[in-house]
């Protein structure tokens, strides 16, 4: 159960690295075309992604802090 805890933990944070490079990639796309009639769309799921990837990391840290410390929360 510990070792599932440590993993999760760090599962998290690479999921939360993926996002991390999505995330302003597709922001900065939405942004570099203004004009398109895709704009919103493009532009709410960089926001979407970039905002998971902050709530990701915390659960990550959160997991790995759990790790260390044996909380059982």
């Amino acid at each position: 159960m510990k070792k599932n805890k440590l993993s999760s933990g760090f599962k998290k944070l690479l999921i939360t690295v993926f996002l991390m490079f999505t995330g302003p990639v597709i922001l900065y796309q939405a942004f570099s075309n203004v004009g398109h009639q895709w704009y919103y769309i493009v532009l709410i799921l960089g926001l979407i992604l970039c905002i998971l990837s902050l709530i990701t990391f915390f659960s990550g840290i959160k997991s790995i802090i759990n790790y260390i410390f044996d909380k059982d929360l």
